[in-house]
């Protein structure tokens, strides 16, 4: 049974409260960050290790390219999205093939070493958040919606579940909800129009949503991801979603404006939240795991969709196996980077 309560770990290896950790039913996930990354072979001996522990967990990363990938030693460095937006810009015919190929080879990578999903892509247009900046593929909605499309067919190619974010979108308020509680004073209408559109244009891509912490007073007074309005009037009303939802770090500063991780976890959840996810803080995942204790398990068949199929490439002495299409890739990425770096 997979639990609702996705939860990390300190370092390069499991130790012994993590083992006891991992056996509760509540825990359902865990993410790995950078500190938990040596090198491929360290990571799929890891990844390994936890299943020989929790055979159904889900184990995950956010590995989105640029400045946000925790996998970097001996994995490809990927551009930002926005470097696709920069490139399409310019040859659009030639952005969406880059998308296409970008989508699989993180989600290629992240496979082979026995992570079975990236929390990926960012689907924010890229406006005035700092936070966001270029992990959005561009400043245009519709050009969001034709490189996200691509690059999720990639990761779906590789055998990887989508999980698009920050609904309805966070590239519109300034303020980082991981050290602040951002509000946006804009009506609904005008959410939709400049963010939420595409959401909607590709949740036949999507598997799975992460709501951002972020409050539009206009629409409903909570952050988004503890809004019953938002998720089950419109993720699942409206849009008619029928894919995982994971609540973004109950951690972040802008989450902490509901009260303890306990309180905060429940609060997700009851909103519609699928797995919460508390991160960097084991106390407060401690709180969260105790406050869980008589609550219901999540929607298995759901959830089961967001298992990789792992092992797409191989890893070769301590290294991701050469594979002519994984070289290519690799190459185009690299050149993309070079091209669009400042």
């Amino acid at each position: 049974m997979i639990g609702s309560l996705m939860l990390d770990i300190a370092g390069l290896t499991l130790d012994a409260e993590d083992r006891a950790l991992l056996t509760e039913p509540q825990v359902g996930g865990l993410i790995l960050f950078g500190r938990n990354v040596e090198s491929p072979q360290q990571v799929r001996e890891l990844t390994d290790s936890i299943r020989a522990v929790r055979p159904d967990i889900l184990i995950t990363v956010d590995q989105e390219g640029g400045r946000v990938q925790r996998l970097r030693d001996g994995f490809t460095r990927l551009p930002a999205m926005g470097m696709l937006g920069q490139l399409y810009d310019i040859d659009p015919d030639e952005a969406l093939a880059a998308a296409a190929t970008s989508g699989w080879l993180m989600a290629s990578e992240v496979l082979a070493v026995g992570i079975d999903f990236s929390f990926a892509p960012v689907l924010d247009v890229n406006g005035i958040s700092n936070v966001i900046g270029d992990r959005g593929f561009h400043a245009q909605g519709n050009i969001v919606t034709q490189l996200s499309r691509a690059f999720m067919q990639g990761m779906h190619r590789a055998g990887m579940a989508t999980t698009g974010k920050h609904f309805p979108g966070h590239g519109s308020v300034e303020a980082d909800s991981h050290v602040a509680a951002p509000i946006d004073h804009r009506t609904l209408a005008e959410i939709r129009e400049q963010d939420m559109t595409v959401f909607f244009e590709v949740k036949d891509q999507l598997d799975a949503l992460m709501p951002a912490h972020v409050i539009y007073p206009k629409v409903d007074p909570n952050p988004a991801g503890f809004s019953k309005h938002w998720l089950q009037d419109i993720v699942r009303g409206e849009m008619e979603f029928e894919g995982v939802l994971f609540s973004d770090d109950l951690s972040m500063q802008a989450a902490c404006v509901v009260g303890g991780a306990g309180v905060r976890i429940l609060a997700a959840l009851n909103a519609g939240c699928d797995m919460g996810l508390v991160c960097n803080d084991r106390a407060a995942a401690l709180d969260a795991l105790q406050a869980l204790t008589s609550t219901p398990m999540p929607n298995q068949a759901r959830l089961e969709k967001m298992r990789g199929k792992l092992g797409q490439l191989k890893i070769y002495q301590g290294h991701i196996a050469l594979d002519g299409e994984w070289e290519m890739a690799q190459q185009q990425a690299t050149a993309l980077r070079a091209r669009f770096s400042a």
